[in-house]
């Protein structure tokens, strides 16, 4: 109960309601099913959010601009899909999280450059479908201002087949902060078998390449009979200076519905207590968010907290992208915000 007196400045109650940002419905594009997973930052004066794209085949990731977190322009293709076999990344690249100046909240989030480039981790996998096989890590370096052409390591920076049991299905989107110097990656993953479990771990590195999991690993797992009883994924974590403390704006899945969490953690980042409740809960009939609410970018700017994230509904007509999952099973996917303040 304490907690939940202690983190309403961080509500965002008043959803936008449409998307900010829809998948194109061309055919050939990369984004033409859907459009996915939104990273927001502020670069050479303009917002920027990276986000990926999905045309049936696998991933691809996608930079849009805004001059005001509403409307947004799609600008190019930062990680493309590759010849057939050329690497183990061929299929398909999305882009988990860019590095970045500071983790602090209410901080505007600005990319840092180490040795003069760019950084960016994002997670793979190897067949073609959606999200099909075990999804391993890799590592990208940019020096284009523009952020539109990218150079990857040969080699995964981080895989699930050293991993613990819980992790080794696959991993997926990380989130990686600096800490006590050094890189603090926290990420989710996936045991085998069905239905699967997702949890969160943390690993840590001095150099972005080599990475260590922690012994406590993971370190938020799922609970029975929460919202949060099947998966808790995709951490967003941030330092909130108005608690003292670390917050995650993670997502909780039940086996219905996949909506908004949020834990908060003293400094040492190993233990988390999780709201009861869901953060972002998922809509109404009808609604942008009926089916899930999750995958969590959140910036502060002009005194109001946005918080991205992942709408989905089932398809209707005039949808222009839709996610064909089976033959009666077709859903619409899109990025949207909610606010602190109304808009």
């Amino acid at each position: 109960m304490q907690l939940q007196a202690h983190v309403e400045h961080l509500r965002t109650p008043h959803k936008w309601g449409r998307p900010v940002l829809q998948g194109s419905g061309t055919p050939g594009q990369f984004d033409s099913w859907a459009v996915d997973c939104p990273f927001v930052f502020y670069h050479h004066d303009q917002f920027h959010m990276m986000y990926i794209g999905f045309d049936g085949s696998g991933y691809q990731t996608g930079l849009a601009v805004s001059d005001n977190l509403l409307d947004w322009t799609p600008k190019g293709i930062m990680l493309e899909r590759l010849q057939a076999g050329s690497r183990w990344d061929h299929v398909g690249a999305a882009g988990s999280w860019l590095l970045l100046e500071s983790d602090q909240l209410y901080e505007i989030p600005r990319l840092k450059k180490l040795n003069n480039k760019y950084w960016m981790i994002y997670h793979s996998y190897p067949e073609v479908g959606y999200e099909a096989g075990g999804a391993v890590m890799g590592l990208a370096w940019c020096e284009d201002e523009e952020l539109l052409h990218w150079h990857r390591l040969d080699e995964p920076i981080f895989t699930y087949e050293s991993g613990e049991h819980w992790e080794l299905g696959g991993l997926y989107k990380c989130c990686v902060i600096e800490h006590n110097d050094q890189y603090y990656m926290f990420y989710n993953a996936k045991c085998t078998g069905e239905p699967w479990t997702e949890e969160t771990g943390i690993a840590t590195s001095t150099d972005l390449i080599h990475w260590t999991r922690h012994a406590s690993n993971p370190v938020i797992a799922v609970q029975p009979d929460t919202y949060y009883s099947q998966f808790f994924s995709d951490p967003c974590v941030k330092f909130d200076r108005t608690l003292g403390k670390f917050i995650n704006f993670g997502f909780g899945f039940d086996g219905r519905h996949a909506q908004g969490a949020l834990a908060v953690s003293d400094e040492d980042l190993l233990h988390w207590s999780v709201y009861p409740e869901p953060w972002i809960s998922h809509g109404s009939h009808g609604e942008l968010d009926e089916t899930h609410a999750h995958k969590s970018s959140v910036i502060y700017w002009q005194d109001t907290l946005y918080h991205f994230y992942c709408a989905c509904r089932p398809a209707r007509e005039g949808d222009r992208a839709v996610i064909y999952y089976g033959e009666n099973n077709r859903e619409f996917r899109c990025i949207t915000v909610a606010t602190s303040k109304p808009l």
